[in-house]
């Protein structure tokens, strides 16, 4: 983005798939003139330095972000709390703190204390990601197509949003802004349910006496097979998602099982009908999120990364 100006230094607390996409996306694209990172994993740290990903990487979370002006918290939500409460003296005047949670109002609840006058709490969400997870499974394209959105607080600095939103722009995201109560109750539906589902299918295969797990494994069709990719992610996250997303996640798995005992019923009483109407509703979906550019025809989910160019030398 040509216009965009770099910050001067960019710290990330965490360096997984989320992170490291974001640092070779920065890197790539010269979105800031430092980047370093924080994380307890010695060997995450090594790697990110060797990689090119940082210039620094540090234990200490609030040694990382003293003199950067932007911070974002890449951990699982659970700990994000504690993380603010590390940082949030070390800020320096003017910084922006985000995050890349999947749930936004337990993190505003857990954040926010901690964040003192003088920097400001931007939160966002990134909706990009795969099963993979560490520092060597990001990509600079990660974000490109993708949204992102922004849950600005109540009075919060309208520069420092558009200073965040120009960030991730510049990283090819589209950028929308949405209370976090919405937010959480979209993501339920679109992202937490399915995880949920996926999590469910897999463990109920891997439970029944009458099929063996080299039988499930060996004659997996193709729906099973995506439904394990999903299942496939990171356990401590997920937790902590649905575990900060309990009421918006309760509420659309209610609305689920009442769909799903009418479907039921329709196979019970041999309705044709009605599933028909059903999968021809529900596969004019799946056109929809194609056309809208945020999926392919490709069998992978459209999610293959193409070779991308190596990071310029730190």
């Amino acid at each position: 983005m040509s216009d965009f100006i770099p910050f001067r230094r960019l710290t990330l607390i965490g360096i997984g798939l989320i992170a490291s996409s974001i640092a070779r996306a920065a890197r790539v694209d010269g979105l800031a003139e430092e980047i370093v990172c924080a994380t307890p994993d010695a060997d995450h740290r090594a790697r990110a330095l060797r990689s090119g990903l940082v210039d620094q990487a540090f234990a200490s979370n609030a040694e990382a972000v003293v003199g950067s002006d932007l911070v974002i918290i890449c951990t699982p939500v659970g700990v994000m709390g504690t993380v603010a409460a590390e940082v949030g003296p070390a800020l320096e005047a003017g910084a922006i703190l985000s995050d890349v949670g999947s749930v936004k109002d337990g993190v505003v609840r857990a954040v926010g204390p901690h964040v003192p006058s003088h920097a400001h709490f931007v939160p966002a969400h990134p909706i990009a990601g795969t099963e993979n997870s560490g520092p060597d499974a990001g990509f600079a394209s990660l974000f490109r197509g993708r949204w992102c959105i922004l849950t600005p607080l109540p009075g919060g600095d309208a520069e420092a949003t558009e200073r965040l939103s120009s960030f991730w722009v510049a990283m090819g995201a589209l950028v929308e802004t949405m209370d976090t109560k919405h937010h959480d109750q979209v993501l339920a539906i679109t992202s937490h349910i399915p995880h949920l589902i996926a999590y469910n299918i897999v463990g109920t295969a891997d439970d029944m006496e009458a099929v063996t797990k080299s039988e499930v494994i060996k004659f997996s069709a193709a729906g099973f097979r995506d439904f394990t990719r999903i299942a496939a992610s990171d356990p401590t996250m997920w937790r902590d998602v649905f575990l900060n997303n309990r009421e918006a996640v309760l509420e659309m798995l209610g609305r689920f099982t009442e769909d799903l005992a009418a479907l039921q019923r329709a196979i019970r009483w041999s309705d044709g009908d009605a599933l028909f109407d059903l999968f021809t509703r529900t596969r004019d979906i799946r056109r929809a999120i194609i056309d809208a550019g945020q999926e392919t025809h490709v069998p992978d989910f459209g999610r293959h990364v193409a070779e991308e160019p190596d990071l310029p030398k730190a």
